[in-house]
């Protein structure tokens, strides 16, 4: 079970994705975590802390979310389009509420949210370079950059359209190998 301050995060995603930034209050908050009043603001004294918790918790239900099912370090490009698709559709479906703050944070808040960016770029790129793809840092940012605005099309444009899974893992592939 999660502590604290990890459900509080939640609710604040959960209240970012429902009501933007703007209706980001502690009280806001603990009535969507379903806490006595005051108590958000116990554990983040300010409204910073309280969206830098918020989007640390982005960053760490992303990382969880690559590697959903216990799934181990791939070794093939193959693999690894197949993994980063199952992500993506993952954000747009079932998680959407999770994308919707990243992107409400991204767009409000990009120098907060730009570490956490570029730490799973950079991860990607090493993993990349361990696979022998040349131009890693390249492509990572290409994946990077297909995966966010894909997940961005499905949430607004797209959004009911079909699109599966292994047509994203076939277009992550080609930004892979070139």
């Amino acid at each position: 079970m999660p502590d604290r301050r990890t459900e509080l995060a939640d609710a604040a995603l959960a209240v970012v994705a429902a009501k933007g930034l703007k209706g980001l209050t502690h009280r806001a908050v603990d009535a969507q975590a379903g806490v006595a009043v005051g108590t958000t603001s116990n554990y983040f004294r300010s409204r910073a802390a309280l969206i830098g918790a918020a989007v640390d918790r982005v960053e760490e239900r992303d990382r969880l979310l690559l590697q959903q099912g216990g799934r181990e370090i791939p070794t093939s490009v193959a693999a690894l389009a197949e993994q980063i698709a199952g992500a993506v559709m993952g954000l747009a479906h079932e998680n959407a509420e999770l994308t919707r703050a990243r992107f409400a944070f991204a767009l409000d808040q990009p120098d907060v949210v730009a570490a956490g960016h570029e730490r799973l770029v950079s991860a990607l790129a090493q993993l990349l370079e361990a696979m022998g793809i040349p131009e890693a840092r390249a492509r990572a940012e290409a994946v990077s950059d297909y995966s966010d605005g894909l997940a961005m099309h499905l949430l607004t444009a797209r959004k009911g359209q079909h699109t599966d899974s292994a047509t994203v893992a076939r277009n992550v592939r080609r930004l892979l190998e070139g």
